[in-house]
C-alpha cells in the first residue's frame, strides 16, 4: 500500500474542499477502496474520512419521500420499519448484497460509487481502460462471463456491482450532492452513472470534491415490489442477473410496471422498453417473455456472456410473474 496522509472530517464543506484536491479522495466504510488500495488499483495520497459526518438519519418528508443519508448503513437501511414496508425491494436488494459483516461497515453513498469487480480491473497486469486509459479491455476475446452485454462499447464490459442501486433505479431515487462552492444538487439515479463509450474510466457525474450527503426515495409507486438474484453460488457472490421489479395489476391487466437490471451492464439498467411491453398488457406469461424480448433486443454477447441474454429473459420472466402474483 503506498503512503497516504489521513484526515477525519468533522465538517461536511471542509470535507468537500480537502477532496477536491489532487490525490485526496473519500473514505467512509472502505470495504471495496481498502481493497483497491492493498492491490494499488487505488493510491490516493489523502483520505478524508466522512464516516462521523451527520449523514446517518433515515427521515420521513412531509412530500411522502424518504430521504436517506449518505452515511447511514447498509444494515441500518435494510432494517429500517419504513423502508421494508414501502421500499421492501430496497431490503430485499441489501440483504441479497453482501453479508452483515459488511452490510454492518458499507455505507448507503459509498455502495452507490462501488467499483466493478471485473478480474482485469484487479489484475494490475492486464490492460483496463478502466484501471489505465489507453490500454485496452482485456475482458474482450479474454474471460468475460461476467460481462455486460447492455450498454458496453469496445472500451469496455465491465458491469456494475451493487445491487442497492439497482432498487433505487426501479424506483427512481435522485443522489444528493454537495460541491466546493458549497453548492447542492440533486441527479437522478438513472442520470448519475455513466455509459463506458471512449472514457470507461468516467464513471458517474460526480464533479471533483462532490460528496454524495443522501438519497431520496420517492414515494412508492403502486404495486408489489420484488428483488430477484442469480449468482453462481448461494452465499454471498455477485449478480450474474439480478432484477428489480414493481408490478401493479387491476384485473388480470398490468397498469404499472418498473424494470431494472443489475449484473448485465456498466450502470444498474432501467428497461423502458420492458415496461413499455408490459403496461396496459395481461399479465401473462406471453406478456412477460414479450417483456424479456423486448428488454434483451439490444443485447450483445461476447462469447462467454452469450448465456447471460436467456438468463435475463428467463429471470425477467419468473420475477415479473412473482410480484403480479400468476402461477
Amino acid at each position: 500500500m503506498k503512503p497516504f496522509t489521513y484526515q477525519r472530517a468533522d465538517d461536511a464543506h471542509r470535507a468537500v474542499v480537502a477532496a477536491s484536491k489532487p490525490g485526496a479522495q473519500y473514505i467512509s466504510g472502505g470495504t471495496n477502496l481498502l481493497d483497491l488500495m492493498k492491490l494499488e488499483i487505488e493510491q490516493p495520497t489523502h483520505l478524508v474520512d466522512i464516516r462521523h459526518l451527520p449523514f446517518k438519519r433515515i427521515e420521513a418528508m412531509p412530500d411522502g419521500t424518504l430521504r436517506v443519508g449518505a452515511q447511514v448503513s447498509n444494515s441500518d437501511l435494510a432494517a429500517d420499519a419504513n423502508v421494508r414496508t414501502r421500499y421492501s425491494v430496497v431490503t430485499q436488494a441489501l440483504v441479497a448484497g453482501a453479508s452483515g459483516q459488511l452490510r454492518n461497515m458499507a455505507s448507503v453513498g459509498g455502495n452507490l460509487v462501488q467499483r466493478t469487480r471485473c478480474p482485469y480491473f484487479y489484475d494490475t497486469a492486464a490492460g483496463c481502460n478502466k484501471r489505465t486509459p489507453g490500454t485496452g479491455c482485456s475482458a474482450i476475446g479474454g474471460f468475460n462471463r461476467i460481462h455486460a452485454v447492455l450498454g458496453a462499447s469496445d472500451a469496455c464490459i465491465a458491469t456494475h456491482p451493487s445491487d442497492m442501486a439497482v432498487a433505487l433505479a426501479a424506483l427512481d431515487a435522485q443522489i444528493e450532492l454537495l460541491g466546493p462552492d458549497r453548492g447542492t444538487r440533486r441527479v437522478g439515479i438513472n442520470e448519475f452513472y455513466r455509459l463506458p463509450g471512449d472514457t470507461p474510466h468516467i464513471e458517474n457525474v460526480l464533479r471533483p470534491g462532490e460528496m454524495i450527503t443522501a438519497v431520496v426515495l420517492p414515494a412508492p409507486p403502486p404495486g408489489r415490489q420484488v428483488y430477484r438474484k442469480v449468482r453462481d453460488r448461494a452465499s454471498y457472490a455477485f449478480a450474474l442477473v439480478s432484477i428489480a421489479a414493481i408490478v401493479a395489476t387491476d384485473r388480470g391487466t398490468i397498469t404499472g410496471a418498473r424494470v431494472a437490471f443489475g449484473g448485465v451492464a456498466h450502470r444498474p439498467w432501467r428497461s423502458a422498453e420492458a415496461e413499455e411491453a408490459l403496461v396496459g398488457k395481461p399479465a401473462t406469461m406471453a406478456t412477460f417473455r414479450a417483456a424479456a424480448d423486448a428488454a434483451m433486443a439490444n443485447a450483445v454477447g461476447r462469447g462467454q456472456n452469450d448465456f447471460k441474454i436467456v438468463l435475463a429473459k428467463r429471470t425477467l420472466c419468473r420475477t415479473l410473474a412473482h410480484a403480479a402474483q400468476v402461477g
